[in-house]
């Protein structure tokens, strides 16, 4: 899958990209517990989209990474379409 053929409720977004930025981590409070979220962007030839990391899933990339994205979902924040890695996704460095 390519990063121009993702919508707003593509699921089982399976792919391969690079890390192109990471934003800095910030912490927030869910549920009374407290979360760390960090976006990158990741591109590949067609594009690139946002990607939302949470806790130690962001200490696993930096700059410049390929990394590989299974079961993604992508939603839809502020009016942008987002990837996520959900309860489900996984993220690998290849």
């Amino acid at each position: 899958m390519k990063i121009s053929e993702l919508k707003v409720g593509t699921g089982s977004v399976n792919l391969e990209a690079e890390i192109a930025s990471v934003e800095a981590t910030r912490e927030i409070n869910k549920y009374g517990r407290k979360l760390r979220v960090a976006n990158v962007t990741v591109k590949d030839d067609s594009g690139s989209i946002t990607l939302t990391l949470w806790n130690d899933t962001i200490d696993q990339v930096k700059e410049g990474d390929k990394v590989k994205i299974e079961n993604g979902y992508v939603n839809e924040w502020q009016g942008t379409p987002q990837l996520t890695l959900g309860k489900f996704g996984k993220i690998t460095v290849v």
